[in-house]
């Protein structure tokens, strides 16, 4: 029920910002993407504090209504550019971009990119707490990623517009994110590495999330295939959303110990960087491909 309202929500947004924005349509979805982070700067502590005073039932109500209270004096205000007739008759989306191979090179990309994006915000309060600091110590963390991915965000959106490569973008933020997982997280025994690698990670594996508007564009120039595109790469992203649960169940072994990733976070973090890793491949292997096998 949740995933059906905050769709039902989200998408007609999306459609409203697609018809408003046009040269700086990425820039634009990147500011969307980017508004989950401005809340998550502060929802962190509100969150630890409200959960350690009156459990979790209460919380999760109080943030119910919070939601509620927040969100509908703004639909008024929701409005599209065309007129309802105009949109009534708009010309149906044109799939055409289903039958181009790079396409699918991006959305394998996003795919093995969402299978390991989600488990550092998962995790690294959890991680925080085994390298011996308490639990404002994790809500640092998750706050000091969300302030690095509003910043991520808006620069890669804005990148995207430009006449940068969305394959170059996609690339850095895929490497810099592998390399941030496997040296600072994996490595970290103290409370500073994880705070580096929460800016770090924010920053450029974020600013991922921000792409999809310009693969879209790389793909198909018919503006009314925008929002198709991107809810396509979206939902591939989201399978790995729903696998990190039973993924971080095989992963996660053992007790807190010494070593890499703590000893009990060892594989949970190889896992990660190599996803994020293998999306940078995949994008990468693609274009330096023979222009004939293209």
């Amino acid at each position: 029920m949740y995933g059906i309202g905050f769709i039902t929500l989200t998408y007609p947004i999306i459609s409203m910002v697609d018809e408003w924005w046009i040269r700086r349509k990425g820039m634009a979805f990147g500011l969307i993407s980017a508004s989950s982070g401005a809340s998550g700067a502060v929802m962190p502590f509100i969150i630890e504090s409200m959960l350690k005073s009156y459990g979790h039932k209460t919380t999760l109500r109080c943030i119910a209504v919070a939601m509620t209270i927040l969100t509908l004096p703004l639909m008024p205000f929701l409005k599209g550019r065309f007129p309802p007739a105009e949109r009534s008759v708009a010309p149906p989306v044109n799939w055409s971009f289903l039958r181009k191979r790079l396409f699918w090179v991006y959305g394998l990309s996003t795919f093995l990119y969402g299978l390991g994006f989600f488990f550092p915000p998962l995790f690294l309060p959890t991680f925080v707490g085994a390298v011996g600091e308490g639990p404002k110590s994790g809500a640092l963390c998750l706050a000091v990623m969300a302030v690095a991915q509003v910043v991520g965000q808006l620069a890669f959106g804005y990148l995207s517009d430009k006449s940068m490569s969305v394959s170059v973008l996609a690339i850095t933020c895929s490497l810099v994110g592998t390399t941030a997982s496997l040296t600072l997280w994996g490595l970290a025994k103290s409370l500073a590495p994880l705070v580096l690698f929460s800016v770090v990670y924010g920053f450029f594996a974020y600013g991922f999330t921000s792409m999809r508007v310009a693969m879209g564009r790389a793909v198909s120039d018919d503006a009314s295939a925008a929002v198709a595109t991107y809810s396509l790469l979206v939902f591939l992203q989201g399978i790995g959303n729903v696998l990190a649960g039973p993924l971080s169940g095989l992963l996660v072994k053992g007790v807190v110990g010494g070593g890499y990733g703590l000893g009990r976070y060892k594989m949970l973090v190889g896992f990660t960087g190599s996803c994020l890793l293998g999306s940078a491949v995949v994008i990468g292997v693609w274009h330096l491909r023979p222009k004939g096998v293209r």
